[in-house]
């Protein structure tokens, strides 16, 4: 129980490290808006430093975010866009961690030389699905202590929304 509140608090504190270094690219985007840099830049900027730095390593971590967390990145999001430094079609940060975590999970499965790929379970032949899963392996038991937080038995147990 104590371990899980730590990494808790841990996940906290990296995410107000992250606000705080986006706070300061937000000032560097205000910079360049009085130098009459164009809209189509200005969004450009905002994808390739703010959310990229939203995205980096965000499946090692995303998971041990609290909702506070990602309702905190979000209104940073927000802030871009209510300033005009960020286009509307940006997604939320949920839908940024779903396929981040989708696109991990694919690299991992698919490459047999992945340092992560030792650590997937064994593969299944069930001749019948009852529900589509975007993976073919063996489920591990979810227990209290791992929940959402371990990135593979998040991934394990991730329904697939779209079966088309």
């Amino acid at each position: 129980m104590f371990k899980r509140s730590n990494t808790r608090v841990r996940a906290r504190e990296c995410v107000t490290m992250l606000l705080s270094s986006c706070s300061s690219l937000l000032y560097a985007m205000r910079v360049l808006r009085s130098h009459d840099t164009p809209t189509t830049l200005l969004h450009d900027i905002f994808r390739a430093i703010v959310v990229s730095h939203i995205q980096y390593a965000a499946p090692a971590w995303s998971g041990m975010s609290s909702a506070t967390d990602r309702a905190r990145l979000d209104s940073l999001l927000r802030r871009g866009k209510r300033l005009g430094y960020c286009s509307n079609d940006v997604p939320t940060v949920a839908e940024l961690f779903n396929s981040l975590d989708d696109g991990f999970f694919y690299s991992v499965k698919t490459n047999s030389a992945h340092v992560l790929q030792p650590y997937l379970p064994d593969q299944t032949n069930i001749p019948y699905r009852l529900r589509t899963r975007p993976h073919n392996m063996t489920m591990i038991n979810k227990t209290k202590s791992l929940n959402d937080t371990h990135f593979i038995i998040r991934m394990l147990y991730k329904i697939r929304t779209n079966t088309a």
